[in-house]
Order: structure tokens, then C-alpha cells, then sequence
């Protein structure tokens, strides 16, 4: 199944999340080939917090771009073929031999080790093949068993020890020699021989770690090792192919020596993808949030996926979450002017003039013959009635207000003044709230005529105490506009009770051209304006276009 988002724009207002929310339940219900996600670029303003949880409704998850993410391509840990770090290296060769993979994870348990790559394997085994010297293993006891064809006539005391190989096969008299002179050069000794019982009876004298008895069955073996601390084992195999099987014995964390750098889900596909074709390594291991996940090769990047998302509320790239030049759009569901992108291949739109996007995701609903359940009428009116402003906005049309009664009845609201009265219940007045994080919370970025400009909004319950204030956030609001390179910046606030609102704008020569009062500088009266989309925005193009 296909991973398709539904996006509203970067700084979502109440229309916006509800928008998502709601058509991802409708493209769920209506097409059983994807899943739709309902998500957000931004953070949501008090007001839509306040609103979901009233309704019980889990707000779209965060993302923070569009661009492909180590995430989309990585082989996750439960598809993976694993080995243990206590495992022989006989089961890895096997498992190379098998699947070929790039890299193998290797675990303690429920514990990320390392990844071992083939070419660690191979520099093992030229390590241990090249110089003179003779080499020492790590060898477990008990990986012996899984190895060779044989069995444990003892099993002494320690289970784990280095030592190097040591081959019987010559007289008594050079054996004795031979053991004395290795035992000074070697931490220990593992002797191979076949049955001589004399060798292994000096041996067991000796007390050396190991002893492995080639061509030997258990009831063909009768030397007395009472005295012997350490492990017998018998082997079927002959004496070439039990040093062999011995050898690939030893614990697979002997072979590990890489320590490649670990990246995380969220890290970007290009980022990463440069990362390790820069490196010496086959494969590096992924993590979410301090936990091993996976891993990526080399090969997990030769395709560059393109997420799916669909846009709703808005449809300007430079609104939109960043990153989607890397995605492809694959529907528009909007009520502004339209400035899209160019798409690779046709897609499905439905942009109306009306006053919310949730009235023409309610089309959509009317478009399936399905009818939302009633708390996604409730997630649909809201976002109707907060654009609208209970449908006392200017840009409120008709159908806004025909929807709107369906809606209510969906929903089974009795009283939808109260309704209402809720939605904007949580706003206060412009005082005591953060200046950069208000002007942020819906504010939208526009280029016309040249000019880079962009006009925030935020609804409060009086308009009283903005002059007290705004100083404040007529500082914060050119800070902003140093910060994204703008040329002007504007904030609108708005009473939503009385109907009316302010103006906030940054220096700019134009501004002055603006059809309203200029209360004082960079302050400006607008008495029954109440739609930055209908009304502020068409003002502001109409003055940018003048001479």
C-alpha cells in the first residue's frame, strides 16, 4: 500500500488542520490501495488545540519537510538477517553464502553490537592467513558442538579462552618438545591430534586449555581424564576439516573492527546517501530516538523515493511544507488564489471560492455519496465556522452557510452558538501573548510585483490594548522580516467579536497607499475587515500594482 500525506499549509490555522483531517478519514474510507495521513508543517495556534481536544480528535502528526528520508528507504530490523555476537562465524559464512548481503547486523541479544560487512569477513580470514607468527583464536567451547560432527567426551573449565592450533601429528619425543616450545610462545594451546594416547595423555598432564581428538567415536575412547580440568572433544571429521570447522568456530565478535557512524530515521536521504558513498563502509546502522531500527547500503539509495502528498487549504509552494519540490502533489483541495506548481502529471483539484476548505472537503463526502460520522462533521464545522467566523466573514458564500446546516445536523448539534461560542472561547486579548510566536502561528509569504511580502493573522476578543502592545510586536513582526529576507510584513488582528480589526506593518513606501487610516505609524484602522484572503490581500496587490 501506498503512504499518502495530507498537508495543510505551514502555519496551520483551525481550517486547515480540520481540512486534513477530515478528507484523510474520507480517502481512507474511499480508497482501500493507500493510507492517508493526515499531517501538519507547523505548529498549531491554542485556539485548534483547545477545539480538538473538546472533540476528543488526535491532531495531524508533525513533519518537518517533505524531503525523502532515511526513514523510507532503510531495511528495518525485523526484515534483516541477524547473528548473534557469540555465534560462530561458520553460521555467518553460511548465511553470506546464502542470502549475500550487504552488511549483517550483529546483536547481544536484544542488543545492537554492529553491522559486519563481507569485507570484514575476508579481512579476517587475510589477517589470520598472512605473517609468519603463529595465529591465536578466541574459542568458545560451546560453539563447538555446532560445527563440528562429534561430540564433548568432557567438558572442562573455561568455556572461553585463546589459544593457537596445534597440530600432534609426529613422534612422542618431538610432540613433548614441540608442545613445551609453543606453550612459551602461545597463551594457551588447543591440540589436535588423532588417537594417541600417549600425546593426550601428556597433554592432559600438562593441563593445556583443549584437546580435540579427530576420528574418534565416544566408544572407541578410553583414556582415564579424571585428573583433566579442561574440554575433550571428539571429533568425526578428519584432522584438515576439524581445523578448518575449528577456525570459523571462534565467536563472530572477533571479526568486528568497523565503527561506522550511526544515522537517524529523520536524517535526509541525499545527506546520508553522500555520507556513505564517501565512506569506506558497506552499511551504516539507523536509529529512532537512542534505539536501533535497522540499517542502510549502498544499494537502499540507488532510487530516489518521491513522497505522495495532498494540499489542502492552500496551494503555493512557498506556503506549503518545505521540501515538496522533492514530493510530488497528487491533489489540490483549496479556496485561494491559485499559484501552484507545475505537476509532472495530471492530478485532481477541487478549488472553489468559497469561505472554507472544509466546506468543499464536505463536497468531497457529497461527491462519494457518504455522509461524515458525527465527529468529523464536528472537526468539518469547526473549521467552517473559524474561517467563516460563524459565517459573518465576507468571504462567507451560500454554500458555506447550506453546509454548514448540513453539518449541524450530521453532528447532531442542538445549539450551534454555543458551538461556536466554544470555538473561539480560548481567545483572549493581544496582551500577554508572545509576539514572534503569534505573528508566526498563520502567517503567509507572497511575491508580486517583485515585492516579497508576507501577512500574518491572529484572532483575539478586543481590540482595545493593541496600541499598548504594538511596539512590541511591530518589532517582533521586522524581525521576522530581516529573518526571511522580506520586504514588508504585516500583521492583521482581529476582533472576532465585534467584527473588526487592526494593522500592523513593517516600514515600506508603499503602506501608506493602503485604504485605511494610519492610527499611527505602522498602525492602521479597519473597521469591518475581517478576511486577510477577500479583503487585506486584493488591497495590498492592488497598491503593490500601482505606479
Amino acid at each position: 500500500m501506498g503512504q499518502i500525506f495530507i498537508s495543510g499549509h505551514r502555519n496551520p490555522d483551525m481550517d486547515s488542520i480540520c481540512a486534513a483531517l477530515a478528507y484523510a478519514n474520507l480517502k481512507n474510507l474511499t480508497d482501500k490501495e493507500n493510507t492517508y495521513t493526515a499531517v501538519r508543517p507547523g505548529h498549531m495556534n491554542d485556539n485548534t488545540k483547545a477545539q480538538l481536544e473538546r472533540l476528543g480528535v488526535t491532531p495531524p502528526r508533525y513533519i518537518r519537510d517533505a524531503h525523502p528520508h532515511v526513514s523510507e528507504v532503510m531495511t528495518r530490523a525485523a526484515s534483516a538477517v541477524m547473528v548473534q555476537a557469540e555465534d560462530p562465524v561458520y553460521n555467518l559464512v553460511r548465511i553470506y553464502s546464502k542470502h549475500s548481503p550487504s552488511v549483517i547486523p550483529v546483536m547481544s541479544g536484544n542488543k545492537f553490537v554492529a553491522l559486519l560487512s563481507l569485507d570484514a569477513v575476508t579481512a579476517w580470514f587475510l589477517r589470520e592467513n598472512s605473517g609468519k607468527s603463529r595465529p591465536c583464536y578466541d574459542f568458545k567451547i560451546s560453539n563447538w558442538g555446532q560445527v563440528l560432527h562429534g561430540t564433548y567426551f568432557k567438558k572442562g573449565k573455561p568455556e572461553a579462552f585463546n589459544a593457537c592450533i596445534m597440530v600432534g601429528a609426529m613422534d612422542y619425543e618431538t610432540f613433548t618438545d614441540r608442545l613445551e616450545r609453543v606453550s612459551r610462545d602461545c597463551r594457551g594451546i588447543l591440540l589436535v591430534l588423532g588417537n594417541r594416547a600417549k600425546h593426550i595423555e601428556h597433554a592432559i598432564k600438562k593441563q593445556i586449555p583443549a584437546i580435540v581428538v579427530t576420528g574418534m567415536r565416544k566408544e572407541d575412547f578410553d583414556i582415564d581424564v579424571s585428573g583433566y580440568k579442561g574440554t575433550i572433544f571428539l571429533s568425526e571429521n578428519d584432522t584438515s576439516e576439524t581445523i578448518r570447522l575449528l577456525r570459523m568456530s571462534i565467536p563472530v565478535r572477533c571479526l568486528i573492527n568497523e565503527n561506522p557512524p550511526a544515522v537517524e530515521e529523520g536524517d535526509l536521504f541525499e545527506d546520508v546517501k553522500n555520507t556513505l558513498a564517501q565512506s569506506e563502509y558497506r552499511g551504516l546502522p539507523v536509529f529512532n530516538e537512542g534505539e536501533w531500527t535497522g540499517f542502510v547500503t549502498r544499494r537502499n539509495f540507488l532510487e530516489k523515493p518521491r513522497p505522495k502528498f495532498i494540499l489542502v487549504d492552500h496551494n503555493e509552494l512557498s506556503q506549503s511544507v518545505p521540501g515538496l519540490q522533492d514530493a510530488d502533489v497528487v491533489e489540490i483541495i483549496d479556496h485561494h488564489r491559485f499559484a501552484p506548481e507545475k505537476t509532472n502529471t495530471p492530478i485532481f483539484i477541487a478549488a472553489e471560492p468559497l469561505g472554507s476548505t472544509c466546506t468543499i472537503v464536505y463536497h468531497q463526502y457529497r461527491r462519494y455519496n457518504r455522509k461524515p460520522d458525527p465527529v468529523m462533521a464536528k472537526v468539518l464545522l469547526s473549521g467552517l465556522f473559524a474561517d467563516t467566523l460563524q459565517l459573518h466573514s465576507p468571504t462567507t458564500t451560500k454554500e458555506d452557510e447550506r453546509v454548514a446546516a448540513e453539518l449541524i445536523k450530521c453532528a447532531g448539534i442542538t445549539d450551534a452558538d454555543a458551538f461556536a461560542a466554544d470555538i473561539f472561547s480560548t481567545l483572549g486579548p493581544l496582551s500577554g501573548r508572545d509576539p514572534k510566536a503569534t505573528i508566526e502561528s498563520d502567517f503567509k509569504q507572497y511575491e508580486e510585483e517583485g515585492v516579497t511580502f508576507g501577512i500574518g493573522q491572529c484572532e483575539v476578543n478586543k481590540l482595545s490594548d493593541v496600541t499598548d502592545v504594538a511596539d512590541k510586536f511591530l518589532t517582533a513582526l521586522d524581525d521576522l522580516r530581516k529573518g526571511r529576507s522580506l520586504d514588508w510584513a504585516m500583521l492583521m488582528i482581529t476582533d472576532v467579536v465585534r467584527c473588526n480589526s487592526v494593522l500592523l506593518s513593517t516600514p515600506f513606501e508603499k503602506a501608506k497607499k493602503l485604504a485605511f487610516d494610519e492610527i499611527r505609524p505602522g498602525e492602521f484602522d479597519m473597521p469591518s475587515v475581517l478576511s486577510r484572503k477577500k479583503q487585506l490581500l486584493p488591497e495590498v496587490l492592488r497598491v503593490l500594482s500601482e505606479q
